[in-house]
């Protein structure tokens, strides 16, 4: 992101609020006359956000020996590993989205687990047109596995050996994945008036899948599920 501003001061912090030597990340805290007192008529909200003039900012950041600040990603929406490592997700989701034309959302997710998984919204059209060209009646059984194999191609290829496998470490990559054949909206609640997906209402909503994808069962991509989604998805 640069260099500080000039007047504006700058800390890095771990959970405790202590903070960190130059290169560890971290949450990134600022001070200065250009920070907000406040949010308005929101004493709860302003307690959590601004501390002794201090504004948490909720990003996870660093700054490098010379004096420029990296930012990762929400600490809200940070992949959690079971050994306590953490990453920033965007990257990942969106570089999914705009490499494949049959894909439209994912969220990933992992809370302390042994694995990355995803929630996925298939281009409808895309998938129809290409499973239509193989001679296969979209409405099948068939169909439905046809799908689900060609999403996993398309997550592969970020994987070592894929054409895009150097760009992210393959532990935050989703062993498995959800398919869903509701697209995230405003409608819905699903995605924000800057057309941001609310990950927070995403995993409440799909908790029992999220839950599933860490079962034997849910593991392996062409389970019941996501034939179901699917069959959902291309029949409408």
């Amino acid at each position: 992101s640069g260099h500080l501003v000039k007047y504006l001061e700058l800390k890095i912090c771990d959970e405790n609020g202590n903070e960190l030597p130059v290169g560890e990340k971290g949450e990134i805290v600022v001070k200065g006359e250009n920070v907000m007192v406040g949010y308005w008529k929101n004493e709860k909200a302003t307690a959590e956000t601004v501390r002794d003039g201090w504004l948490y900012t909720g990003d996870m950041g660093y700054m490098d020996k010379d004096g420029f600040l990296y930012v990762l990603g929400r600490f809200k929406s940070l992949l959690i590993a079971s050994d306590g490592e953490k990453y920033s997700p965007e990257g990942i989701e969106e570089s999914l989205v705009q490499h494949s034309k049959f894909i439209d959302s994912v969220v990933l997710h992992n809370n302390q687990k042994p694995y990355t998984t995803a929630l996925i919204v298939p281009s409808k059209e895309a998938l129809k047109k290409a499973i239509t060209a193989k001679g296969i009646d979209p409405e099948s059984h068939e169909a439905a596995k046809e799908a689900i194999a060609i999403i996993n191609n398309e997550i592969a290829r970020f994987k070592p050996g894929g054409e895009f496998g150097d760009m992210f470490p393959e532990r935050w990559l989703p062993t498995t994945f959800a398919i869903l054949d509701e697209p995230f909206t405003e409608q819905n609640g699903l995605v924000n008036s800057t057309l941001k997906v609310v990950r927070g209402k995403v995993e409440k909503l799909y908790e029992n899948r999220l839950e599933f994808m860490y079962t034997p069962s849910g593991k392996n991509i062409v389970n019941d599920a996501n034939i179901q989604s699917v069959q959902n998805l291309l029949k409408n």
